[in-house]
């Protein structure tokens, strides 16, 4: 379907089309790229190529990996046009397994597999995402009226060093700060895949979620449901229940954790049953909130055991996981396909994880890497990603206050807290034994915040009394140049070897030890 977009085209309008062409009167001066899940990049740029991302064997963890190495401007679902005058043209699918791209002139619309719906608006930006989201929530549906909890995650201050005796000490040295929800994260289970408590908790979890409850907060818990690592003794004992390619090799869902991980097929009736039993016991333990990390796995390419579009099968098994844990259940979907998670979670991780620190230097500029952890990829991609807000709660990720443990400036500590404020999203992983008095009390008061605040253009806010401008972390950093160039594809190569992952892994694991052990 082709249509001509002029003066005269309506505000808005919908389509039924496998494929859609809108004809723009000249090419645009910017293009909004989104990106397919949680981490992808999403942002206005302009109409050059983007370098592919370093390195590849990332791809899977942080893009839609079959789009990786596409040359034209493209987005997940939707994409939008920014003409000379301000106006925007904006294509956004109602369905899943759609993608939108600019080529030229052409703003180019396509379903991968079938027919589907698709929303076109030309006129102000401020009108045309609000519209489009309207739209999607009508389809999808919206979110829910209640406020997100206020949560103390483990992952960012103790990583996977977490044990059983270290977090009770965490817990209490909390006292009665305003947390609603204390989460475990990553390092509780015996394998990426063995969703059982490690020798590390020999009370098992039920008692660490009644340690939990005990400081009169809900238990949360993390966990990574739609994939396994392989050595895991869920792949070992159940291959057919995971994803292979068309030529019988299993479907790789990244390297990770020292090791390969593989892709679980939504569609398999087995496997369907498993998920349902292990969200049913995880809240049989007691765990209320649910984190479930890198979703992205139930959507790669691969035959399944049922045949069905890719990302519709993930909706699939989102179905499944939500429908067993419950409606009481909070939810946050993490490395997850943006729309297809949509009206199926409470809340919805819409950036990069942070950091430690801004950025990374080897990430940013030689690799060319956008999202790889890091607070400014994390704001970046969040701020063009609030449009979200009227139909999933946006999880911006933690915000910090203590500086100990980090590298970030007072100012960069405060965009993300006012990050937070804005989304209505508070979580921190600051340990309770690193803050200062002053940073303890700046905590309560983030945590007691009620300011109301409002947009004031794209990266600006109103908030409070306070003006806040996200603008420093939007821009991209600068194309690598001739010394940087060689780095790269030496920094390239080496990243995309197994060894040097592990190595990496190693490093890290004995360098947390030590912060444990200083406890």
């Amino acid at each position: 379907m082709d249509i001509l977009i002029t003066d005269s085209t309506p505000a808005s309008q919908t389509v039924s089309a496998s494929r859609v062409t809108l004809n723009l009167p000249r090419p645009p001066r910017a293009f909004y790229r989104h990106g397919w899940q949680s981490w992808s990049f999403a942002a206005w740029t302009d109409l050059s190529p983007l370098p592919i991302q370093k390195p590849a064997i990332f791809h899977v963890l942080q893009t839609d990996a079959a789009y990786a190495h596409e040359p034209l401007p493209h987005g997940s679902w939707v994409g939008a046009a920014e003409m000379d005058d301000g106006r925007i043209v904006l294509l956004g699918a109602l369905g899943t397994d759609a993608h939108v791209r600019l080529d030229g002139s052409h703003l180019e619309g396509w379903y991968e597999s079938g027919e589907g719906e698709w929303f076109i608006h030309f006129g102000a930006e401020q009108n045309a995402f609000p519209a489009y989201a309207q739209a999607l929530g009508e389809r999808f549906g919206f979110a829910a009226a209640r406020p997100a909890p206020r949560i103390w995650c483990s992952w960012y201050s103790l990583y996977t060093a977490i044990d059983e005796l270290t977090l009770h000490k965490v817990f209490d040295g909390l006292g009665d700060l305003p947390f609603d929800v204390l989460q475990v994260d990553d390092g509780w289970q015996v394998n990426l895949g063995d969703w059982e408590a490690n020798n590390k908790f020999p009370s098992g979890m039920a008692a660490l979620a009644d340690k939990i409850k005990s400081t009169g907060r809900k238990a949360g818990l993390w966990l990574a449901p739609l994939l396994a690592a392989k050595s895991s003794r869920l792949f070992r004992e159940h291959p057919d229940w995971f994803l292979k390619d068309e030529a019988g090799k299993f479907v790789s869902a990244g390297f990770n954790w020292g090791e390969w991980m593989y892709a679980l097929d939504t569609t398999h009736p087995a496997a369907q049953e498993w998920l349902a039993a292990l969200m049913k016991q995880v809240r049989a333990w007691g765990f209320d909130y649910l984190k479930l990390d890198f979703l992205y796995a139930g959507a790669l390419r691969g035959k399944r055991h049922t045949e069905a579009p890719r990302e519709a099968a993930y909706r699939l098994g989102l179905k499944v996981l939500r429908e067993a844990m419950g409606a009481d259940a909070y939810f946050l979907a993490c490395g997850a396909p943006i729309v297809p998670s949509l009206g199926l979670c409470d809340a919805l991780r819409v950036g990069p994880d942070v950091a430690g620190e801004w950025e990374s230097h080897r990430d940013a500029v030689l690799l060319q890497n956008p999202t790889t952890p890091g607070t400014r990829n994390a704001i970046r991609t969040t701020v063009n990603r609030l449009w979200l807000s009227p139909l999933v709660q946006t999880d911006p990720d933690v915000a910090y206050f203590a500086a100990k443990g980090n590298s970030l400036t007072v100012e960069q500590r405060l965009l993300l807290q006012d990050l937070a404020l804005v989304c209505g999203f508070k979580a921190t992983s600051d340990l309770p034994q690193w803050m200062t008095d002053e940073e303890r009390i700046k905590l309560r008061a983030f945590l007691e915040d009620t300011d109301e605040f409002r947009p004031e253009g794209n990266y600006r806010y109103q908030v409070a009394s306070r003006r806040v401008d996200f603008t420093p972390a939007i821009e991209l950093p600068p194309r690598p140049n001739k010394l940087e160039s060689i780095q790269r594809t030496i920094f390239a190569a080496l990243g995309n070897q197994p060894w040097t992952l592990r190595l990496l892994d190693w490093m890290g694991k004995r360098s947390l030890k030590k912060t444990v052990q200083r406890l």
